[in-house]
């Protein structure tokens, strides 16, 4: 069996679980959730970051910022995880769905300002596969109506849009370090806040609403319950974990786009022939290799594809649901436009293993087996 995923752990991780254990300290905003926390700062750019226990957390600390509540609206791609949508849920917001790009998968911004409403607060951009959205035009729109971008970069690590780290251009941004991801803490996420002006309410957010922060610097002599909150910070050990990952991203990083590029290379004579279509990175971008996928030209080809090739052994798994169609996405939502690159992507897409540590005959494997079942697939024109 190859997996889809497995973590990259480089040995650095269990050194500083040792000398958090050695330390007795393994509650939150310790030593290395400091550390985490000043190298997203330097290496992503970002004003301020706070490490939170997921990603999902930083999500629903961005929405509480962004001041979202009954009735009020943010745009969402329907093609991302739920957690972008159940932020806003969660605080009485409506996510509004638009349809996503056919090259990229991201939020179609060309979609974006017909779903703007005077209720509409804030954009949510979904970076897909580690792949920027075309953050210019977004950011431009936001302007212009006044509203607030939240990057949700679960898979954005390390990648840039036009030079800049995803994560660093929207007003807020939120970082996943799910095992799934390149850097990893098991769970884990982080806050990025790139609006000074959001800085002291996150961080008292952060703090279960208390001044508690006030209180370490010598501002007030006790701390109290100030605003809304709740138990977002991870405990050491995760962050301890962490930094033995950051601290290594290059390697890792330099191990994951290997194998990426070998995939890459791989299929483009399959993808002449129309068998599938390759993932399309714009030139202004550089990704970081999360995801491999092929979008194959039907929905049947993609699962008569994923069942033959787990039955030998390869761990490819299919995507999204798209929210828009969800039940709690029926019920909690609302449409805008027409969702067909969206229905039909998430139909036809099936990712496959990538990890840093795969063997290169384990990646020739892989090639090999999804090479001769594309000999199954008829030659025509991709859907769109």
């Amino acid at each position: 069996m190859i997996r889809f995923n497995k973590p990259y752990v480089t040995g650095n991780e269990m050194k500083n679980i040792q000398s958090v254990l050695k330390s007795g300290r393994m509650a939150g905003n310790g030593e290395f959730t400091q550390k985490c926390q000043e190298w997203l700062e330097c290496e992503i750019g970002c004003g301020k970051a706070l490490l939170t226990n997921s990603c999902t957390a930083a999500l629903e600390m961005a929405i509480i910022l962004a001041d979202i509540g009954r009735g009020d609206e943010v745009i969402i791609p329907s093609y991302t995880f739920v957690s972008t949508a159940n932020a806003v849920v969660l605080r009485g917001g409506i996510p509004v769905f638009v349809d996503i790009r056919e090259d990229t998968l991201n939020i179609d911004e060309t979609k974006i300002e017909a779903a703007i409403t005077a209720r509409t607060k804030a954009i949510i951009v979904v970076h897909y596969a580690g792949v920027a959205c075309e953050m210019d035009t977004i950011m431009g729109i936001a302007e212009k109506y006044k509203l607030l971008v939240i990057e949700d970069a679960a898979q954005g690590i390390l990648a840039k849009y036009k030079g800049r780290p995803l994560g660093s251009i929207g007003h807020l941004a939120a970082l996943s370090f799910h095992e799934t991801k390149n850097l990893v803490s098991g769970e884990g996420g982080a806050l990025l806040i790139n609006d000074a002006a959001f800085q002291k309410r996150a961080e008292i957010i952060w703090e279960k609403g208390t001044n508690r922060k006030e209180f370490y610097k010598g501002l007030v002599d006790k701390y109290s319950w100030v605003d809304i909150g709740s138990s977002y910070l991870p405990g050491e050990l995760m962050a301890a974990f962490l930094y033995g990952q950051l601290i290594s991203s290059e390697i890792i990083d330099r191990a994951r786009m290997k194998v990426w590029n070998r995939y890459q290379e791989s299929f483009a004579a399959a993808e002449k022939y129309n068998k599938f279509r390759r993932p399309i990175i714009p030139k202004e971008i550089s990704h970081n290799g999360h995801i491999y996928y092929l979008l194959l030209p039907t929905a049947s080809d993609r699962d008569q594809m994923l069942q033959r090739l787990q039955v030998k052994g390869i761990g490819v798994v299919f995507h999204y649901i798209p929210l828009h169609s969800s039940p709690a996405g029926i019920r909690y939502g609302r449409i805008c436009g027409d969702m067909g690159v969206t229905d039909s992507v998430a139909s036809r897409l099936i990712r496959l293993p990538l990890w840093g540590e795969m063997k290169e005959e384990e990646v020739e494997l892989v090639i090999s087996l999804v090479q001769d079942e594309a000999n199954h697939i008829e030659e025509n024109v991709l859907s769109e």
